[in-house]
């Protein structure tokens, strides 16, 4: 169960096998089914979840009520609503299961308890922070700069699995443009093949 976390922890940075052990002391092995809501708008974030298998959405519902997907997370990926973890303050944000769902969580104390045990792991979790941003940035920039077919073609590029896994329609969210554009879209590139 801790393999790939292990892996994922020591690729930012060197960690014993003895502080490894101490890290897998404060997280929670836990599984949802699909469709279970982790979190919601006005609680606090009291998690960050690596997913040991399935697949998770953080969202939030615009003004018209319609959801806007802003992460998908599948294996060997985290997700939190970073601002609300970090800040023990009240998300904005739905993080809810697509699949059933298996995760390792870690909690706000034991994070921090766990910095001042293993002061590398603040380190890892900086780097890993630090490359969320990047991912941010580059969707933002390509949001704005690029045609929604080009975003698609990206997106399926970098996450190939994901579209097997996730509606259609969570897709267009995602992407910023609705079902019937991603379906024109997809209609477009096969009639080019």
């Amino acid at each position: 169960m801790f393999q790939e976390i292990d892996r994922h922890i020591s690729s930012c940075a060197p960690i014993s096998q003895d502080e490894l052990e101490i890290f897998h002391s404060r997280l929670k092995h836990k599984f949802f089914k699909r469709k279970t809501q982790l979190l919601q708008p006005g609680e606090v974030c009291k998690f960050e979840a690596y997913i040991v298998k399935g697949c998770v959405k953080k969202y939030y519902i615009d003004q018209n009520g319609d959801e806007v997907i802003l992460q998908f997370a599948v294996e060997d990926w985290w997700i939190s609503d970073i601002g609300s973890f970090s800040e023990q303050k009240p998300s904005n944000l739905f993080i809810e299961t697509l699949e059933d769902t298996e995760v390792l969580l870690i909690d706000f104390e034991s994070k921090q308890s766990l910095f001042r045990d293993i002061p590398q792991l603040e380190r890892v979790f900086r780097l890993m922070l630090l490359r969320a941003y990047s991912v941010l940035e580059s969707r933002f920039y390509a949001t704005v700069a690029h045609p929604a077919e080009s975003r698609y073609l990206q997106f399926i590029e970098k996450y190939p699995n994901i579209p097997q896994r996730v509606p259609q329609q969570q897709i267009a969210s995602y992407l910023g443009i609705t079902p019937e554009s991603l379906s024109r879209i997809k209609a477009h590139i096969i009639k080019k093949k």
